[in-house]
C-alpha cells in the first residue's frame, strides 16, 4: 500500500491496510450484525486473499470485498457458503460517493496479491476460546482441546439421554459440520475419525447438537465451529480422555429422568438397567 496504516471506514467495519495484511475492525454497535460484534477484529494476511472486487450495492452504496482463498479461513470453511450476504465478514459497504477511493484501495490490494488457489493450511486465526453456546437439546463447550455436550432433559432425544453427556478430544475428530440455524434442521455435528454418521439425524446423534428458534445463533455457533475445526486441523489423533466424575446430584437427576423414559416405554428394561449401572459407576 502507499502508506501503512491507511484506514477505509464503511458501514459496520473499517479496514486498516498494512504491508502484509488487512486488519478488519468490526463495529460493536447494536445495528451491526451480531457476527461482526462477536468477531471484534480479524487480521487477514495478504497470502490468504485470492482477489478483490468492487460492485454496486443497494440504496446508494458500493461494496468492496476481499475473496479469501479456499481453505485459508476456518470461519469461512465452517460456514461453507451458508452466510447471508449482509453477514459476510469480507464485505465492506461504503457510500456510493466513496467509489473512487474504494477503487483506489482495490487496485492497491490487487497489486500486492501473489497467491491463488486453495491454501494448504489456515492462514487466518480462528476465534479464540474458551467458547460455549446453548443449542435446543444441550449446551456445547470448547476449551481448545475438548468439546463437551451436556444434554437438556427438556430437549434432548431419548437416544442422547441413553448415550449420556459427551466429551470429544479434538484428536478424535476429523472435522465439523455446521448447518446454519437460519435454515431447516440447523445443527453442529462433530465428525469422528472412523465413525460414520451418514443417514443419522442430528437429533439422534450424540455427536451433534440441534439448533432451533433462538438456539445456536450464527454469531455463537459459527465461531465455535470454526475454533473446533482449526483445532482439529492442527491436532494429531489421540486417545480419548476419560470423562471426569460427575456431581452426585446430577447423576441422581439423570437416573430420575431415565426412569421416566423407562416408564413411558421409550427405554427397555435391559437398557434401563445397563444405563443406570453406567451412571452409578461415575459416582
Amino acid at each position: 500500500m502507499s502508506r501503512m496504516g491507511d484506514v477505509l471506514a464503511g458501514f459496520h467495519a473499517a479496514w486498516e491496510f498494512e504491508s502484509d495484511s488487512v486488519l478488519i475492525r468490526y463495529e460493536r454497535g447494536i445495528r451491526a450484525p451480531k457476527l461482526f460484534q462477536a468477531l471484534g477484529e480479524r487480521r487477514v494476511p495478504l497470502e490468504a486473499i485470492a482477489g478483490v472486487t468492487l460492485t454496486r450495492g443497494k440504496r446508494g452504496t458500493v461494496v468492496l470485498r476481499m475473496e479469501p482463498r479456499p481453505g485459508a479461513d476456518p470461519l469461512m470453511e465452517a460456514a461453507a457458503g451458508q452466510l447471508k450476504e449482509s453477514g459476510d465478514p469480507y464485505r465492506l459497504v461504503l457510500p456510493a460517493d466513496r467509489e473512487v477511493l474504494a477503487e483506489y484501495y482495490a487496485d492497491e490490494l490487487r497489486a500486492l496479491l501473489t497467491e491463488s488457489g486453495p491454501a494448504d493450511r489456515f492462514l487466518v486465526k480462528p476465534p479464540e476460546g474458551p467458547m460455549s453456546f446453548k443449542a435446543y437439546d444441550g449446551k456445547a463447550t470448547f476449551d481448545g482441546r475438548t468439546v463437551n455436550f451436556r444434554w437438556f432433559w427438556t430437549g434432548a432425544s431419548s437416544a442422547k439421554w441413553k448415550a449420556g453427556d459427551q466429551s470429544f478430544s479434538v484428536g478424535e475428530l476429523n472435522g465439523v459440520e455446521w448447518r446454519s440455524p437460519e435454515v431447516f434442521e440447523g445443527h453442529l455435528r462433530l465428525l469422528q475419525r472412523d465413525a460414520g454418521t451418514a443417514g443419522v439425524q442430528a437429533d439422534q446423534d450424540p455427536a451433534a447438537v440441534v439448533f432451533g428458534l433462538g438456539y445456536g445463533p450464527v454469531h455463537e455457533s459459527l465461531p465455535f465451529a470454526a475454533a473446533v475445526l482449526a483445532a482439529v486441523r492442527t491436532s494429531s489423533p489421540v486417545a480419548a480422555v476419560p470423562a471426569p466424575r460427575r456431581d452426585p446430584a446430577d447423576i441422581a437427576e439423570r437416573i430420575r429422568h431415565l426412569g421416566e423414559l423407562h416408564q413411558a416405554g421409550l427405554v427397555t428394561d435391559e437398557e434401563f438397567s445397563v444405563k443406570k449401572a453406567e451412571l452409578l459407576s461415575e459416582l
